[in-house]
């Protein structure tokens, strides 16, 4: 008598999507880590909680459509963000081509946004260490705009939104998170041709 095989579990389309930012309360409304509060709102949004401490980073797994997005604020600092970006990788058996970096950007205007998949860091020390981890520069990244301040960036970037950048915030945050799940839905380059307008 023959027994059937049990069926095989479908393989799991995951996502692995990685918000750049610094622990800690002091840092938590700073324009770095606008990555930090795109995770949060994609967890919101899905029932999900960033809780669990895996791979150097808060985690969690949320289901958007068809698809697991684990989503991750790594905890090792903005500027060894790769330690935790590597971990998260290893850990989770995710492809480089669906790991979705999401961080601060100096040279586009408050409120902007561009999809992108290679290209320089542009100053942003957690994507220098993130592309020295991976060791590439191809992989998908959500660059969001802070604007250039005159004065040191540096300073700029660990100081909180004014409050006029406060109103605007969540709009921001949610087109980025809508950004992330109209790429997992349906690709870089249809996101790219979307969201990188204007």
């Amino acid at each position: 008598m023959f027994r059937r095989k049990p069926a095989q579990p479908a393989p799991v389309d995951r996502w692995l999507v990685i918000g750049l930012g610094n622990p800690g309360g002091e840092y938590e409304r700073s324009r770095h880590n606008v990555g930090f509060l795109v995770v949060d709102e994609l967890a919101r949004r899905h029932g999900g909680r960033v809780t669990d401490r895996a791979a150097k980073s808060l985690t969690g797994r949320v289901r958007s459509g068809a698809h697991e997005l684990v989503v991750a604020k790594p905890q090792t600092w903005m500027n060894l963000s790769g330690q935790a970006a590597k971990a998260l990788r290893t850990k989770y058996d995710v492809p480089l081509e669906r790991v979705l970096v999401v961080h601060d950007e100096l040279d586009l205007p408050f409120g902007r946004l561009r999809i992108r998949t290679g290209g320089s860091s542009a100053g942003n020390h957690g994507l220098d260490s993130v592309i020295t981890s991976f060791g590439t520069k191809t992989f998908p990244r959500i660059r969001v705009g802070v604007g250039r301040p005159v004065g040191d960036a540096v300073d700029y970037v660990l100081s909180p939104f004014t409050n006029d950048e406060r109103a605007r915030l969540p709009e921001l945050v949610g087109r980025v998170a809508d950004a992330v799940e109209y790429t997992v839905e349906h690709g870089l380059e249809r996101a790219m041709t979307e969201f990188n307008r204007g």
